[in-house]
């Protein structure tokens, strides 16, 4: 028996349990050209197109193979031939020479949300299907995962400024390409795909011997979603508990309650550290469990806190006791510099967006972190800390030309005289890549 092909009304009730979406829908499609992502680009635009809205496709370059730049040019073809807007992102660097598909995972994800971001688009759809759930589902299986990891991936992640969507997870991958055949599309076939070298090809591979012993792809997915459905309920306690127990700075450091850390289930407690973690310290992926542990056992202990660094963050006893800690940037962590480029948005270490005006002279201006020298500059200058703790202070957002500083918003300082005048940033605001309220959740 032939599978049959997605109807629009069926996309239409899979789009709505994602929602809400915009009266006329702005969506972007990560579309590598393979079945599964070509049939969700055509109806994700007769889904957007319907409600007056539209559909973007995205097709990312790794430059891992010969043709793979010809191959995107050719998905870009086929989607504008059926009224479709398509960009072409392009890996940069070298070829990685070990985890390629991991490497390959990390870059694609990157430039898609990058992008999105650039473009202010709020929702990425990707063509994951019950078939992939099935797969990750084992292979999380024989890593030794968790209840996040046995979850598989969530229909919706949350992003800094944008969001994950996956409105394909109950649908066998087979009625997607019937959607190619009853369209008369065409598509790619990435002969990575069929290489045994990586776990995922393996595990697809077994599939059948699995299926035969009862274990079908439905089964697994289904095994996946029960799953969900407990992480859901501890990420849900856990964003209780993040409430009473972490105030977070708009300067990017936290202050946490170590008792109320302690008063709950070991389990919430990890996750509301580790949520912290990712939060100031502008990271995707939680600290490895080990550590974490170690941390909150030294954080929930009733001895006195003598401090540590984790994750990029260095976590202290706040002065004056009480059992107050302070989560701060590690300032040797915070290294990234970026240009200033007029009129363009920017995201810095992971945890600041900014938005630059065209006024004045961005020649030679970047963003860095503040850092102890710049500190003693801006204090000479007459700035003044505020509430932002010495600890804190280091790893704040600074705009240097050369070994100047013009100025630290966070510190209300702007150098006086400066060709580049307050007016040359027009905003700038704490939008980590995991924010508090999402970063419990572990798993994309």
């Amino acid at each position: 028996m032939h599978p049959n092909p997605i109807t629009e009304a069926e996309f239409a009730g899979l789009m709505a349990r994602l929602g809400p979406f915009e009266a006329r829908p702005e969506v972007a499609v990560a579309v590598s050209g393979g079945p599964d992502s070509m049939a969700l680009a055509l109806l994700a635009q007769a889904w957007a197109t319907a409600r007056g809205g539209r559909a973007i496709g995205l097709t990312v370059d790794h430059a891992l193979r010969a043709g793979s730049a010809a191959e995107a040019r050719e998905v870009g073809e086929w989607l504008r031939r059926r009224g479709m807007a398509h960009h072409v992102l392009r890996r940069r660097g070298p070829k990685p020479r070990a985890n390629v598909q991991a490497v390959a995972r990390a870059a694609r994800y990157a430039l898609l949300e990058a992008w999105c971001r650039r473009a202010g688009v709020l929702h990425l759809l990707l063509a994951h299907h019950r078939d992939d759930q099935a797969e990750t589902f084992l292979l999380r299986l024989g890593r030794g995962s968790g209840v996040d990891g046995l979850a598989a991936m969530a229909p919706v992640a949350e992003r800094a400024g944008m969001r994950l969507a996956r409105p394909l997870l109950a649908v066998p991958g087979a009625r997607l390409a019937a959607c190619l055949r009853a369209a008369g599309q065409d598509w790619v076939e990435d002969p990575s795909n069929e290489d045994r070298a990586h776990a995922r090809v393996r595990a697809r591979a077994a599939m059948p011997r699995l299926a035969a012993e009862g274990m079908t792809p439905a089964r697994l997915a289904a095994t996946a979603g029960n799953m969900g459905r407990a992480r859901a309920a501890l990420e849900r306690a856990t964003a209780e508990l993040l409430v009473r127990a972490v105030v977070l700075s708009p300067a990017g450091h936290a202050w946490l309650d170590a008792a109320t850390l302690a008063s709950v289930p070991t389990e919430i407690g990890l996750r509301s550290l580790a949520a912290a973690l990712r939060t100031v310290g502008g990271a995707t992926h939680p600290p490895r469990l080990r550590r974490l542990e170690a941390l909150y056992a030294d954080l929930t202990s009733g001895a006195p806190f003598k401090g540590r660094t984790l994750s990029g963050c260095r976590i202290l006893a706040a002065a004056g006791g009480n059992g107050r800690l302070l989560m701060c940037r590690e300032p040797v962590a915070a290294a990234e510099v970026v240009p200033v480029r007029p009129g363009a948005r920017a995201h810095w270490d992971g945890r600041f967006a900014l938005q630059f005006g065209r006024a004045g002279s961005a020649d030679g201006v970047v963003v860095r972190r503040l850092g102890r020298a710049g500190w003693a500059q801006v204090k000479a200058a007459g700035a003044r800390p505020g509430s932002i703790p010495a600890s804190a202070r280091p790893a704040l957002p600074a705009l240097w030309r050369g070994n100047r500083v013009l100025g630290v918003p966070h510190l209300h300082f702007w150098r006086p005289g400066s060709d580049f005048p307050p007016s040359a940033l027009r905003g700038i605001a704490l939008k980590p890549l995991r924010p508090l309220a999402s970063a419990a959740f572990a798993v994309a």
